[in-house]
């Protein structure tokens, strides 16, 4: 035994080696990904990961630097770059649906939303276990990047001079290309900083709080009173939001002719029956979803682009147009079907009365994401509000949600003496079904059911005015976003079409001046305004100087 060659006895098997390098490579293939790999699944490209990640430099560096706390680098490294991986697939979620990158100052919000909208979809089980499944991975996630963290740190510290080396060259090169700019793909600089990129973000989050408390502070119309919207006195006015109405409805070539066909038809009927119509188009500060922002911004005349921005608007007295109708006399009503919670903001309105889904006394089925169809919302304030003898003038804020995403099934479109108590839908095939989530279908289906969709919100619209309306009808609809990217396409603008109809020739002649298109559809060169404008060029054009 004395002559066995002890040196042959401690050899690592050949297997045992290549598991390590293997398990190795595998951790820093995790590591680099969590740094580097785009935020949008669009641009996952072999060549985006051909950058250079200044966290992975500095961990290494610190590393070398701090030798009797390799470990505790290492760990307070990995949690770090564990939850930048974490936000990294919340931005991917973000860009497919709202396109645009996670918020982690005000975006909190949206999540609580998304639980809603699963739940709505797929049922309360689904959507719990969706939720416990994400919380699972994520941690899994921030666990699994903190050990391979760990286990490169061990090789750096057991090849220093290597390291040492490396690092230093490396963060040669990602300051030359930082200076020159250099990318390899849109918004993919070879010299990629995420953690930077974040805490940027959160500073500039922190200090949009005190730019919009400035802003808001600013009111032109806060002291008016009796001297508001003195050219509508009498009018019944509709403020309509149609939900996803946005641009690409009209200009995309799939879509664009069927949405376009119901507008070119209503404007004949409309003018046929003695009214006349504005169309224009607006920016609005949101996309794929936040309807709630861009309903605060058109009504309160304030830039409302986040939730951190909306919890702070609410919270306080600013003048919203219904405040303005409230303050000069009307009654203001909101027919809200897809209030199905409680809604602690609605005081900031300034609605005299609420009319949430549970009060609209629908006995019908859901359509998709939608409580009830537009048809039976427009109904009930019809019968409700409008119907009264004598009734006084009323301003409804009326958002319209059958084009809510997933855009399928759409409720059939009925003589308005058919439409009741809504029970008459439950016969509609695909009527109460659970809603299919758009992401799992086919793109070109997805557009097709979108123009279906908005199709049948614009036909209910049109069709209330055609029937309903009167020399005392005033109806503003606009979109309140572009639809998700799936439908308008990654980078579409966020403009949507907005639309004034009225049978007196003097409230259209109050905004001659803005150079809006005749008709229901806006012309492709008509005015784009912020959306954040309107609220104070209608109360200035209906004032008693407009």
């Amino acid at each position: 035994m004395s002559n066995v060659d002890t040196s042959e006895a401690r050899r690592v098997p050949r297997w045992r080696t290549i598991a390590r390098w293997t398990v190795t490579s595998l951790a820093g293939l995790l590591v680099l990904l969590v740094l580097v790999a785009p935020s949008q699944m669009g641009h996952l490209t072999p060549v985006a990961f051909l950058r250079i990640p200044v966290e992975a430099l500095l961990v290494v560096a610190l590393v070398l630097v701090l030798p009797e706390r390799r470990r505790l680098t290492a760990i307070v490294a990995g949690i770090v770059l564990g939850v930048l991986g974490v936000l990294k697939v919340v931005d991917m979620g973000f860009f497919a649906v709202l396109d645009r990158p996670f918020d982690p100052m005000g975006d909190w919000s949206f999540l609580d939303a998304a639980a809603v909208y699963l739940t709505k979809s797929s049922g309360r089980a689904v959507a719990v276990g969706f939720v416990i499944g994400a919380v699972v991975l994520a941690v899994l996630l921030v666990v699994l990047v903190t050990l391979a963290v760990l286990r490169l740190s061990r090789l750096v510290a057991a090849h220093r001079s290597v390291a040492s080396r490396t690092v230093a060259a490396l963060a040669v090169v990602w300051v030359a290309f930082a200076v020159v700019g250099v990318r390899v793909g849109p918004g993919e600089p070879v010299a990629a900083r995420a953690s930077v990129d974040r805490l940027l973000q959160v500073r500039a989050g922190l200090q949009d709080r005190s730019v919009f408390a400035a802003e808001s502070a600013v009111d032109n119309f806060r002291d008016s009173s009796s001297d508001l919207l003195t050219a509508l006195r009498g009018k019944d006015v509709i403020i309509a939001f149609v939900e996803s109405y946005g641009r690409v409805a009209l200009e995309d070539p799939v879509i664009a002719p069927q949405v376009s066909a119901v507008l070119d038809d209503g404007s004949r009927r409309l003018t046929a029956a003695g009214y006349s119509s504005r169309s224009g188009y607006l920016t609005s500060p949101t996309a794929g979803g936040g309807s709630w922002l861009a309903q605060a911004t058109l009504l309160s005349g304030l830039w409302v682009d986040n939730q951190q921005r909306y919890g702070a608007l609410t919270g306080t007295d600013h003048l919203t147009l219904n405040g303005a109708f409230r303050r000069a006399g009307w009654r203001t009503v909101g027919i809200m079907p897809g209030v199905i919670q409680e809604w602690p903001e609605s005081k900031f309105y300034d609605l005299d009365q609420i009319y949430a889904a549970k009060d609209l006394g629908y006995r019908g089925p859901n359509f998709s994401f939608a409580t009830m169809p537009d048809q039976y919302a427009l109904s009930f304030f019809q019968r409700t509000e409008r119907a009264k003898p004598d009734h006084a003038p009323v301003m409804a804020e009326i958002p319209l949600i059958s084009s809510h995403a997933p855009w399928a099934p759409v409720p059939p479109f009925l003589d308005w003496d058919a439409v009741g108590d809504g029970s008459v839908y439950q016969a509609t095939a695909g009527a109460g079904d659970p809603a299919d989530i758009v992401l799992r279908r086919d793109r070109t289906r997805v557009r097709n059911d979108y123009a279906n969709a908005i199709s049948y919100s614009l036909k209910s619209l049109i069709s209330y005015v055609e029937l309903y309306g009167d020399d005392n009808l005033v109806v503003v609809f606009l979109g309140d976003h572009q639809p998700a990217p799936v439908v308008a396409g990654a980078g579409a603008s966020r403009d949507v079409p907005i639309t004034i109809v009225a049978r007196d020739p003097a409230v259209l002649d109050r905004i001659a001046g803005w150079g809006w298109q005749d008709g229901l559809k806006p012309a492709p060169q008509s005015p784009v305004w912020r959306m954040d404008t309107f609220r104070d060029r209608f109360l200035t054009a209906f004032g008693p100087t407009g």
